[in-house]
């Protein structure tokens, strides 16, 4: 199971107040400036950013929005440089926590990140503390079907070249090979499966139980009201 991510968040907070979508609006564009800056502005012709638009229009960010964003990533409005920052360290109870940014101020972001961390009993930590429990891996989000069409979904992903199948209360997930991801996307919508999202995530190799979660869930709300955390991910188990 994928955990935490930022389709968690696109999910919490698309129907929240105004002051939560701002700050989900700010990750959003922030991860389309990036993607436009690296590979261009032509949505079919770069895979990275036809996924973060994808997600922001999930989310229903406004189109010029999203149109302000790629013009920023190819420099055609004015705008400093996103950069992608990876931060490891500790949650409450000592889970594993992955925190991703992009920012345009590197030291506001770590000041806020271990702000956050130390108010909610977690802690920053050097890098490769945590990453060594998890795993890169593209992960494909689809409605979950009815239970007579679960096996045949299955062997639709199977078919397309997932490497694992697995499920959450709401969708059902195809796993692959981060390499593979594009290829496997267009493969299930080539074969007319309903892509909700889809991401390259980090997954907990082993998940750890929790006395009292409700602490991470705490954790969780103030880094989704940090513009500049991106993405987060734990090896808890909730």
């Amino acid at each position: 199971m994928s955990g935490h991510s930022k389709w968690s968040k696109i999910q919490r907070q698309k129907g929240a107040a105004d002051t939560k979508k701002g700050a989900l609006f700010t990750k959003l564009a922030n991860t389309i400036t990036l993607a436009a800056s690296e590979g261009g502005g032509e949505i079919d012709m770069n895979f990275k950013l036809k996924l973060a638009v994808d997600q922001a229009r999930s989310a229903n960010m406004p189109k010029d929005n999203i149109e302000r964003a790629i013009k920023r990533g190819t420099g055609e409005i004015a705008g400093g440089p996103i950069e992608e920052l990876r931060y490891e360290g500790f949650g409450p109870e000592k889970v594993a926590i992955i925190i991703d940014s992009l920012t345009d101020n590197r030291n506001r972001a770590l000041s806020e990140i271990k702000n956050v961390l130390n108010k909610n009993g977690g802690s920053i930590a050097g890098q490769n503390a945590v990453s060594w429990q998890f795993e890169s891996k593209g992960v494909i989000r689809l409605p979950k079907p009815s239970f007579e069409k679960k096996e045949e979904l299955e062997l639709t992903a199977i078919d397309a070249g997932a490497d694992d199948i697995g499920e959450d209360d709401d969708s059902f997930l195809v796993y692959t090979d981060p390499k593979q991801l594009q290829k496997v996307k267009e493969n299930l919508e080539q074969a007319n499966q309903k892509i909700e999202y889809a991401e390259i995530e980090m997954i907990p190799k082993e998940k750890v139980k929790m006395k009292n979660p409700d602490k991470l869930e705490q954790l969780f709300s103030a880094l989704d009201e940090c513009a500049d955390v991106n993405n987060y991910y734990t090896n808890a188990d909730i």
